[in-house]
């Protein structure tokens, strides 16, 4: 049975969508945290079990008959972050899995100056001391980043951030189309290539698609880390998740999300989503 993590949310909602494409429901089960949320997978005929990685018992119960396992990353981060995720390894494994599949990112590294980089790149290491089969899928920075990084820049005209860089954005639809065929093929092993779209976009790029969208000239407006900062506080963000995002732009600086590979598309057979395409649909 092939069992995906987090199928509540959207990358994991995706992925189960993709494999009923592939294969019979009754092969499919998902671990969640709230069952009643995936009710309408179990009326399909998928197995909805309700499992966390903070419970190494719940997941021996959730992976039962595993014989693959697709472990979505947390939205923590920091040494919680990979403890969680050595978890769900370590059940994965218990169960009888033959692989795990694990979703990383394009940009892990454990001197990245975004931390959850750092978390990828330590549960890589944990992947490949687990003594099971695994496939770390480097994603692409998801394209809804991007639009979060828009904000409400249609409505004011301005898009306001610190200096950035270039950053391959991705469709949550291809790294889902991707993160199937790792569960239903042999054709990934170890750590992929970089699984991104085709273009290195940076935000005075995406400004640019947003006015060609809206019809309304949106200006990019570069502001020091400091002022950035201090502006998600006054709006009431905690100051942790205030750095992070501030290490978002450090690292995009240095240029650790530009690369672009044609490996994504090839493994989908087509090319992948632009990022004008996924701005329309949601402006």
């Amino acid at each position: 049975m092939i069992i995906v993590s987090g199928a509540n949310g959207n990358l994991g909602r995706a992925v189960v969508q993709r494999l009923l494409d592939r294969v019979e429901p009754e092969r499919i089960g998902v671990c969640v945290r709230d069952p009643e949320r995936a009710a309408d997978l179990a009326r399909r005929g998928v197995r909805v079990r309700k499992g966390a990685f903070a419970d190494a018992t719940s997941l021996a119960h959730a992976f039962e008959g595993a014989s693959r396992v697709l472990v979505v990353s947390v939205d923590s981060h920091g040494s919680a972050a990979v403890r969680l995720h050595g978890t769900a390894i370590a059940a994965a494994g218990q169960a009888g899995a033959s692989r795990v599949v694990y979703t990383s990112h394009m940009g892990a590294s454990p001197t990245s100056h975004f931390a959850p980089m750092v978390d990828h790149a330590a549960t890589e290491v944990a992947l490949r001391s687990s003594g099971v089969a695994f496939t770390s899928l480097r994603n692409g920075f998801y394209a809804a980043s991007a639009l979060m990084l828009l904000g409400g820049a249609a409505e004011t005209g301005e898009l306001v951030a610190p200096e950035d860089g270039p950053v391959s954005w991705t469709s949550h639809d291809d790294l889902a189309s991707a993160a199937a065929i790792a569960l239903t093929e042999d054709v990934l092993d170890g750590v992929t290539p970089a699984l991104t779209g085709a273009e290195a976009i940076d935000l005075t790029g995406v400004a640019e698609i947003a006015s060609r969208v809206t019809g309304r000239t949106i200006r990019r407006v570069v502001v020091s880390d400091a002022e950035y900062r201090a502006g998600l506080v006054a709006r009431g963000l905690p100051g942790h998740t205030a750095d992070l995002l501030v290490g978002l732009f450090a690292a995009s600086r240095r240029g650790e999300f530009a690369r672009v590979d044609p490996a994504l598309s090839d493994l989908v057979g087509r090319p992948t989503v632009p990022l004008e395409d996924i701005v329309k649909s949601s402006l």
